[in-house]
């Protein structure tokens, strides 16, 4: 299963929002200008967050986006779904095999177990190379 620049820049967005949570709304000419990607795509990419709930639109001079939810409660599961649709790596209810059916459905159970488990506030307090949490906010994408 390979994520799109969709399901990657979706992230992005909610990471930038999990670190400023509680402080305002930020706007997406930031993440825009901070990531290096087109703001025109991230418009795009809003919508749907939005009307699932995850954001939360603030207008005015000082508007933006805010998050819906604490950062420990919003997973990147539920936003690459949202996303990217449902995680499989290959449409296996076509599968003859069992065997192989078996297989697709483990990678997926577990492609999900780790996207279900990594929460916002998560990934935005993992240090590079430390592997741990330690509350500092270093991401690449």
């Amino acid at each position: 299963m390979k994520i799109s620049t969709k399901g990657r820049y979706g992230l992005t967005i909610m990471m930038e929002l999990a670190v400023r949570y509680g402080e305002g709304p930020t706007s997406l000419k930031a993440i825009a200008e901070k990531h290096n990607l087109s703001e025109h795509y991230l418009e795009q990419l809003i919508a749907p967050l939005r009307n699932a709930g995850l954001v939360k639109s603030v207008r005015g001079a000082y508007g933006g986006y805010v998050l819906s939810e604490a950062p420990e409660d919003v997973t990147a599961g539920r936003i690459i779904r949202l996303l990217e649709g449902p995680i499989s790596p290959v449409d296996f209810t076509e599968e003859d095999d069992p065997a192989k059916r078996d297989l697709w459905i483990r990678i997926r159970d577990s492609i999900a177990a780790v996207l279900d488990s990594t929460t916002l506030a998560s990934l935005i307090s993992f240090k590079a190379g430390e592997g741990q949490q330690d509350g500092s906010y270093m991401f690449y994408i």
